[in-house]
């Protein structure tokens, strides 16, 4: 066991887990005010469930031993963890068989858990204002465990880092994936995709403006993601070495490329560079060089980012044109930003980095090219498939959106009995703060006054 590798990683982790908090402030802000308590649920219902999950059989199902062509690890090798916590020696160095590599299997295990609790989460972002939250609780918990795990096996499960054979896109396909652009990102928005049709346009989709209620939440989410996202991407060097600081160096070369990109997209189409824009082009930007940042250089790095940045900014405007409500652009940026990284690193790809290949740009051919589209299509339909089946059973048998009648007074109110801006308290009043909140809310969206939403600026 090497103490800095495993204090990088277990500070990693911590990182990655505020992640989650960060993207509740981001998505909240970017409802409206009578959602934003229902939105932030559940991201921090996501943070509860997974994590018990995980620690029961998520980890063994990613992480054991194959079972099955590379699909699926043994749910049962890790069930509980138990088997990961001795130590030998008193001064509690950790055998062999209870390392990945230079850490403790628990720090990794506490590593790769926040990735799926982060996962879960972010395909909330489709669905915002109108999915009810117990239903959603049970989708999250059979979507982590008939999609995310064995997916998490497909790309993250090398052979002889916890177990002896691990996932078929990690060893058998070859394609790179450093940090979870088709485990994560692909995986996550085609679940977003895949529920958005299930449950359907919200009320007025379309033809009321639905404007984002707090941007500087949104903006501060943001800023923590981008921060909580170095832990997400250096850290999974899984060492404090060489490779986390290239890896730190052009996740944010292609942050601030892509941020200027969805900018610079803006002002062009129309007329105004926007806050919510700059948030929206960070979350790009770190997506679609997750799965490029140890196989590209920071110039590579750039050149992801910033195309990233304007590919993305125009995406989000796609839910207009083919009908789809996907409430905070799940599909815009993290399908649409996940596809661009994965598939990028077949271009940009250099050996001159730690991954050591060449992409089509750098010499390398077509090789890297067609193993990144494979690797990324297969986890799109998994995921688009799987969640078709899985929220349409679910909203047969539970009613997993809330009615219209519901939707229209507020989901905060009517699912959590709560509002999250009781003015009339302030005032000295009583408790009619959250009717009045939800009927101001109402009319305004009724009277389309001074309400954008940024697909349609």
């Amino acid at each position: 066991m090497d103490t800095g590798d495993t204090a990088w990683v277990l500070i990693s982790a911590a990182l990655v887990l505020f992640m989650t908090p960060g993207l509740a402030l981001f998505y909240g802000g970017m409802v409206r005010a009578k959602s934003v308590l229902n939105m932030m649920m559940m991201s921090f219902g996501a943070l509860a469930l997974i994590s018990v999950l995980w620690v029961l059989y998520g980890y063994s199902m990613a992480f054991g031993d194959d079972v099955g062509g590379g699909l699926l690890g043994n749910p049962f090798e890790f069930f509980g963890l138990s088997s990961l916590i001795g130590t030998a020696g008193l001064e509690g160095a950790f055998a062999p068989d209870n390392l990945v590599f230079t850490v403790p299997s628990l720090a990794f295990v506490a590593f790769q858990g926040v990735f799926a609790i982060l996962t879960v989460a972010l395909v909330s972002g489709a669905v915002a204002d109108r999915a009810r939250f117990g239903p959603w609780m049970v989708f999250a918990g059979i979507w982590a465990t008939l999609v995310y795990f064995p997916v998490a096996h497909w790309v993250f499960a090398f052979d002889g880092a916890e177990s002896e054979t691990g996932g078929w896109i990690a060893n058998g396909l070859l394609a790179i994936d450093f940090a979870g652009g088709t485990a994560v990102h692909i995986n996550a928005g085609a679940a977003g995709l895949a529920l958005a049709l299930v449950l359907g346009k919200r009320r007025g989709f379309g033809r009321d403006p639905m404007r984002p209620h707090n941007l500087p939440l949104v903006m501060i989410g943001a800023g923590i993601l981008w921060f909580g996202w170095i832990g997400f991407n250096s850290g999974s060097a899984l060492a404090a070495n060489g490779q986390a600081a290239e890896v730190f160096v052009t996740t944010l070369a292609a942050t601030g490329a892509a941020t200027l990109g969805w900018l610079l997209t803006e002002k062009l189409r129309d007329g105004h560079a926007t806050s919510l824009g700059a948030a929206s082009g960070v979350v790009a930007g770190l997506v679609a060089i997750t799965p490029a940042c140890s196989s590209v250089t920071p110039l590579g790095a750039i050149a992801i980012g910033l195309v990233a940045g304007v590919l993305c900014a125009l995406a989000v405007g796609l839910k207009y044109k083919l009908g789809y409500d996907d409430s905070l652009d799940v599909v815009g940026v993290h399908l649409v930003g996940g596809l661009w990284g994965t598939i990028a690193v077949g271009f940009f790809a250099s050996s001159a980095t730690t991954a050591g290949v060449d992409g089509l740009l750098y010499g390398g051919g077509v090789d890297q090219l067609w193993r990144q589209a494979l690797g990324a299509l297969a986890v799109l339909v998994y995921s688009f498939v799987l969640t078709l089946v899985i929220g349409g059973v679910i909203a047969k048998l539970m009613r997993f959106r809330i009615t219209e009648e519901d939707e229209v007074s507020g989901i905060d109110g009517v699912v959590h009995a709560e509002t999250g801006y009781d003015f009339a308290s302030l005032g000295g009043g009583g408790g009619g703060g959250s009717a009045a909140t939800a009927a101001g809310q109402t009319r305004a969206e009724a009277r389309g006054t001074n309400l954008t939403d940024r697909s349609r600026v």
